[in-house]
């Protein structure tokens, strides 16, 4: 096996555990706030996946690349969905006309 795709690998690995570890130890009331501040983070990957994807000639890499740019597109998206709806909490609802009872 290559030296440089085991230490890659190995470095992927540590990156999932400490993202775990890091987002299970966030209070589920402030997971809404810090998602709307992660879409910048993915649009930075979402760059990042289509710069590489200018790099790449095999067709494991192009297939990796797709994925990487559809989930960092997805977390982009999601993240603006959310914000959206947790800023509709805070809008104000739409005075009903007391004067047309059905």
């Amino acid at each position: 096996m290559n030296a440089e795709l085991l230490s890659n690998l190995g470095l992927f690995v540590l990156a999932l555990l400490v993202g775990f570890e890091v987002i299970s130890k966030i209070p589920a009331t402030l997971h809404t706030p810090m998602m709307s501040g992660a879409n910048s983070i993915h649009g930075v990957i979402l760059v990042g996946a289509v710069l590489i994807a200018g790099v790449v000639d095999t067709p494991a890499g192009y297939i990796l690349t797709l994925i990487a740019a559809a989930f960092a597109t997805m977390n982009v998206v999601g993240g603006y969905v959310v914000t959206d709806r947790m800023l509709g909490m805070f809008r104000s609802r739409p005075a009903r006309d007391k004067g047309s009872d059905s």
